[in-house]
């Protein structure tokens, strides 16, 4: 180990109060040689875990750094022996799939300022009060968020801030009786028919947007440009039920004219994990610090891994069978065959409606798609498959979130793919350390319809980037109003995104795109059916090559 290292050791332990001497610096240096591109969080790990000793003295010897270490050493090898694709297994597997209906439920408490986990049963009819509350958590979601927005902030002791004018959000219930411009944030809500409204949890005030300029905040805005009246178009579609902030002053007719109107920023994803360290919002469970020092290093080392995505995988059309057997059969002969294929609906060219009576037919068509998976023996032994139901799927109804495909349908395939994994829309993976969340649904074309006012081509003329860009800053994957898309009350959480994942695939009819977002990789496999395209997925790297056959 370098001089530079050891003096950083030293000062870092020097900074909780500690004191080496020689035999516990050398300890340590071992301990952090095998970790060569994470020696700060091991350092730091070691610094947690010598906090719940009992030690004698703030100077440390060999003794109580080698008993730490020798902790930290065993859950290493705790972590190496457990099993990497079990599909749910323990935490420290390096694939988990998570299920909709077990991904945690957790609200905001406005004054603890905490999150707190709901452990109680949830049914699947909900009564009026749940409709309430899933608003109520969606905006509360985002008001924590927004709370540490500087530039939302109060301003305090008369700083330069206010030189250009506060922009802190003001109630909505104190806008009466007030002049002058003010900030509010709200849900656009259509409360009588033509009357669009903004309603927080003090009151609702009835809108014009008629003149509204959108806007956003870019990292290192200036207040100044707010002053000078220049606003940055944002990109993203405005439709009701969406999370806004707006600007704007009371009329004498009690309607709130709106002058500029964008949606909540978004916040770093690392600075949201760190302001609620511990709490599991993606589900899968939380990792230890050791846990997640070693899957880090794991997935460095796991560049070949591959996920092999495609969405509208009709099984009862020949040719897209036919596309398909190609691949499979291109990536059996590679070197290295895909870690994951995920297949994602619909399966079927007719939707699985009322009037649909092929289910005999179609368990026989997943019976036939088992049978060509099995014949590639080299795919069926190392790659996994998951399979996740589309919008015109077998299914109880069409609301969201979507249970899987009924044991019925897919038994067969099973019997051929013993590990075929079926689970929810959306549908939730943790790969190492990757977050990735797979959607499938048709919401260009229902996000585009709902849109209440014409999406700015300021920054792009992209549909798509217009739905990445309102989806990550609303934090929810089907912001669309429930008559257009119904959700199932109690279990709206499922489609929250917070904190934004790595990696968001959105399945759509629309053409093959992918977009990289404030961080976050955002891509639509295409329709596998219609034109035959398809993505590779690399998550270590977030590499997306579209594909095509």
């Amino acid at each position: 180990m370098s001089s530079a290292m050891r003096n950083k050791v030293q000062r870092k332990f020097k900074m909780r109060g500690y004191t080496l001497k020689i035999e516990a610096l050398s300890e340590i240096l071992g301990f952090l040689s095998r970790f060569p591109e994470a020696e700060d969080e091991a350092i730091e790990l070691l610094l947690d875990e010598l906090h719940h000793l009992s030690l004698k003295s703030s100077i440390l010897d060999k003794e109580p750094v080698h008993k730490v270490v020798s902790l930290l050493l065993e859950a290493e090898a705790a972590v190496e022996e457990s099993p990497s694709s079990s599909g749910c297994g323990s935490s420290a597997s390096a694939l988990r799939i998570i299920d909709a209906f077990d991904f945690p439920k957790f609200r905001y408490d406005p004054i603890k300022k905490l999150f707190h986990k709901y452990t109680g049963k949830l049914p699947i009819h909900g009564d009026a009060s749940a409709k309430v509350t899933l608003y109520r958590d969606r905006f509360l979601l985002l008001s924590q968020r927004l709370s540490r927005d500087p530039h939302f902030s109060k301003p305090v002791f008369d700083s330069n801030i206010s030189d250009y004018g506060s922009c802190q959000i003001s109630p909505i219930q104190s806008l009466v009786g007030q002049t002058g411009k003010r900030w509010v944030m709200g849900l656009i809500s259509q409360l009588e028919d033509g009357h669009f409204y903004l309603e927080d949890l003090t009151a609702a005030v009835e809108v014009d947007l008629s003149n509204a300029i959108s806007f956003t905040i870019p990292i290192n805005l200036k207040f100044s440009l707010f002053a000078s009246g220049v606003f940055q178009i944002t990109t993203g579609f405005f439709a009701e039920n969406t999370i806004v902030l707006a600007e704007g002053e009371m009329l004498l007719d009690g309607i709130f004219q709106v002058k500029t109107c964008g949606f909540p920023p978004l916040e770093d994803r690392e600075k949201s994990a760190t302001m609620f360290a511990g709490i599991d919002f993606f589900g899968g469970g939380s990792l230890t610090k050791e846990e997640t020092i070693r899957l880090a290093e794991l997935e460095r080392g796991a560049v070949n891994d591959m996920f092999i995505i495609l969405s509208d995988v009709w099984l009862d059309d020949e040719e897209t069978m036919e596309k398909l057997e190609t691949i499979l059969s291109g990536y059996e002969n590679e070197s290295v065959v895909p870690s994951l294929f995920v297949f994602m609906g619909n399966f079927c060219s007719h939707p699985c409606n009322l009037s649909f009576n092929s289910y005999s037919t179609l368990r026989l068509q997943f019976g036939k798609l088992g049978k060509v998976i099995a014949a590639h023996q080299r795919l069926k032994e190392h790659s996994r498959f998951l399979f996740i139901p589309g919008p015109d799927d077998i299914g109880p109804s069409n609301v969201l979130p979507r249970c899987s495909l009924p044991k019925y349908i897919t038994e067969e395939l099973q019997n051929h793919i013993p590990n075929a994994v079926f689970s929810s829309n959306p549908c939730r993976i943790k790969f190492y350390t990757q977050e990735i969340v797979f959607f499938r649904q048709d919401m260009l074309y229902r996000m585009r319809r709902s849109c209440l006012m014409p999406p700015s081509t300021e920054e792009t003329s992209d549909p798509f980037e217009h739905l990445v860009a309102t989806i990550t800053h609303q934090s929810h994957l089907c912001p669309l109003p429930l008559s257009i898309q119904p959700i199932i009350w109690n279990f709206d959480h499922c489609l929250h995104i917070y904190p934004t994942p790595h990696t968001i695939v959105l399945g759509d009819r629309s053409e093959q795109k992918a977009f990289q977002y404030t961080g976050t990789t955002c891509f639509n496999p295409g329709s596998f059916s219609n034109d035959f395209t398809f993505v590779a997925y690399r998550p270590c790297s977030q590499e997306v090559e579209l594909s095509a056959v």
